[in-house]
């Protein structure tokens, strides 16, 4: 593929990208279901707690409540479980410790510190774990402000530990009912998603569509591996054939547009695209009967749209037209057998091969991936010593100064500080003014609306719904949301909002300027990461291409699986470090380019190995040739170059294989005239391409980097 295929990934403005991160509103985040139950949580919560222990009791117990909240989902319920249980049990020791710790300003800013750099850490785990240290870090800081005798803070922390219980008791309520229901709603998601592929074939230069859909849904169906129910060993076997499905479907959409750019095949694309239809009606049955719990969906239109193709088309007017006509043909098969396979699977139990790690391997590949972090080098172990001497000096500030509420202030940080430049910003600025716009509001309905303890548990069972519901889907929505909630929170302790609104807007606006400055005085800049996120990209695309090329040797197919969810991850890393560097300033628009480039020729590589792959799963099957493992293995040695050029800078090496040699001797053997091998012709030409023109991007990145257009 030429470079100038990029035109469709044109890099956008940094001031561009920047505005819309700010104003980006994901309906997709938008899930009444879960902000009903937090609601009806959190009020219960308030309630009780202020029955059975007081105004203060009901703050603490819905205090929990509100964190716990944060890790609710539509996951499968084991995994909700487990995240919301986690939660409330940190709540609870974070309510306990802090309150215990606000009684020596030294002791409070020493933990504060130490728990911000174990924060700060847990990013590297990801979003939930990082979540999680975040809010309870803010807990922690929150209830430092209110020093308690061991007894009362111990009480303290298990009212908040009781809260976040009921949350999690509401969120798991139907297990019992309807025990698979959030899995089955993911597989259906996908077969959804897979119609949507069926009718729009993805192109070459864009990422195989689906990519974090597929790998969520691997994450969640990953505790299914040891359940030996019916109903489990179905949902699992659906997960793979979507896998296989997958590669199918993106397969044929290639050869769609290989026959309708032929000048006479257009008759044929047009059928062709006329099957996929069919198979997307298919997919869409599957879909709403796995959803339903419900067995046969029917497929016969696929498979008499199948057969008209077939029929259709036995003529050809060139010996490659005839291939890609045949491969098409094999490729319906196949399709049509996972079908069949998809639809079928209700009638019985299934056989799987199960790859769960035991959960102490699980714990210390946790462990490990921290202690990897443990270097100035690491980005995530500098934003959590940025986060751990900001925040703890942010709190020492606020100690020392006479003013109401100086919580806020490490409180603010804690939010705002974020690993790179565009989060930590655009937070900074909607934590801002969705504070000041929230402090407003709910000072005008307390005074306005104030009517005692009831309208005010009212109003924040209204803010508490609002925030789970659209807050979800902008972030100054949910500040704004959070901090009328915090208001009428302290006004049911008896303090009026007019007694702390000013201290509250003043030790926010102390705490957002403070996280900004000291990313400024020591930044992390995405620019500077994405060399590394390219490379684990190419690395793990590496080890998929090897997995695959050893399947076809005789090799076990089940490392293909483990390389290719890799894989995904590592696209969707690299992706969003291109989207955070493009929001940065002083970043040139020509930089943006480059790096969009050489991501969209990773695409058409990747496209092709996944096109090599559903070749495996054909009836008719045909061992490797000597020159298609020769071309592999001088493929390895590029990808292996790039990998290194990318991580560290180094210049490609000067003799690096020539593939396109390999290619053509690939297409010299002599069983290329028997049109088995059309499908490895096709491929390794394009796998050729991509590689070929990565290496001539890769080569103008390191000369960029090289003049300091990087630094």
């Amino acid at each position: 593929m030429a470079p100038g295929t990029a035109e469709a990934h044109a890099p956008v403005k940094p001031l561009n990208a920047f505005w819309r991160t700010l104003i980006r509103y994901d309906a997709a985040k938008i899930v009444p279901e879960i902000a009903v139950r937090n609601t009806v949580g959190f009020v219960v919560a308030v309630v009780l707690g202020t029955l059975l222990g007081g105004a203060s009791s009901g703050v603490v117990a819905g205090t929990g409540a509100l964190n716990i909240s944060f890790s609710d989902s539509r996951d499968p319920y084991s995994m909700r479980a487990r995240r919301m249980l986690l939660a409330a049990l940190l709540t609870g020791i974070a309510v306990t410790f802090g309150s215990l710790s606000g009684h020596s300003n030294i002791l409070a800013v020493t933990a504060a510190t130490l728990w911000a750099f174990a924060a700060g850490m847990l990013v590297s785990l990801g979003t939930s774990a990082g979540d999680l240290g975040v809010i309870s870090l803010v807990t922690l800081v929150v209830f430092a402000a209110r020093p308690l005798a061991p007894l009362q803070a111990l009480e303290a922390g298990l009212a908040a530990m009781a809260g976040g219980l009921l949350q999690t008791l509401l969120s798991v309520a139907l297990w019992p009912i309807r025990p698979y229901e959030p899995e089955r709603r993911i597989v259906a998601a996908l077969y959804a998603a897979l119609a949507d592929v069926a009718r729009s074939p993805t192109p070459p230069s864009d990422a195989p569509p689906n990519t974090v859909q597929f790998a969520d849904a691997q994450d969640a169906l990953t505790a299914l591996s040891r359940d030996r129910s019916v109903a489990a060993e179905r949902l699992v076997f659906l997960l793979n054939q979507a896998e296989r499905i997958r590669l199918s479907l993106l397969n044929l959409g290639r050869l769609y547009r290989r026959l309708k750019r032929d000048p006479r095949g257009e008759a044929a694309a047009a059928k062709l695209l006329g099957v996929l239809e069919a198979a997307a009606a298919s997919l869409e049955s599957i879909a709403g009967n796995t959803l339903a719990g419900k067995a046969c969906a029917d497929i016969e239109p696929y498979t008499d749209s199948a057969r008209e193709f077939a029929q259709s088309n036995q003529a050809a007017h060139s010996t490659f037209f005839s291939a890609l006509l045949r491969d098409a043909r094999y490729q319906l098969d196949a399709l049509g057998g996972q079908l069949r396979a998809s639809t079928g699977v209700a009638t019985g139990a299934v056989a799987r091969n199960d790859e769960r790690e035991p959960w102490p391997r699980r714990f210390t590949g946790r462990l490990a991936k921290i202690q990897a972090n443990l270097s100035l080098h690491s980005t995530v172990f500098r934003h959590a010593l940025r986060l751990a001497v900001c925040l703890g000096l942010g709190d020492a500030v606020g100690r020392g100064l006479a003013v109401q509420r100086t919580y806020w202030i490490p409180m603010t940080i804690a939010i705002v500080l974020k690993p790179d430049f565009t989060a930590t910003v655009s937070r900074g600025i909607l934590r801002l003014s969705g504070t000041f716009a929230g402090l407003v509001l709910a000072t005008a309905l307390f005074h306005f609306v104030h009517g005692g303890i009831v309208v005010n548990i009212a109003l924040l069972g209204l803010f508490m719904f609002l925030m789970r519901w659209v807050g979800a889907a902008n972030y100054g929505i949910f500040v704004t949301a959070l901090s009328a909630m915090v208001v009428l929170l302290i006004a049911l302790t008896g303090v009026a909002p007019k007694q702390v609104i000013s201290a509250r807007a003043i030790n926010t606006a102390v705490g957002g300027v403070l996280a900004m400055l000291a990313y400024a005085v020591w930044p992390t800049w995405e620019r500077t990461q994405i060399g590394p996120a390219l490379a684990d990209m190419i690395a793990n695309y590496r080890d998929y291409f090897r997995a695959v090329i050893g399947a076809y040797a005789g090799g076990s197919p089940r490392v293909i699986d483990r390389t290719r969810v890799s894989g995904r991850r590592a696209r969707s890393n690299a992706e969003a470090s291109v989207d955070k560097m493009s929001a940065e300033p002083v970043i040139r628009e020509e930089e943006i380019s480059m790096v969009n480039t050489i991501l969209v020729n990773s695409h058409s590589f990747v496209h092709a190995v996944m096109a090599l792959e559903s070749g495996l799963y054909q009836t008719q099957k045909s061992p490797p040739r000597e020159t298609t493992v020769r071309f592999a293995k001088k493929a390895e040695t590029v990808l292996d170059s790039l990998v290194r050029t990318l991580r560290d800078g180094t210049p490609l090496p000067n003799d690096l294989p020539d593939l396109r040699e390999a290619h053509n001797e690939i297409l010299g053997s002599n069983n290329q005239l028997s049109n088995r091998y059309t499908l490895v012709n096709i491929e390794t030409d394009r796998i050729t391409t991509s590689l070929n023109t990565l290496c001539e991007q890769v080569k103008k990145w390191t000369a960029m980097r090289k003049q300091g257009a990087w630094v």
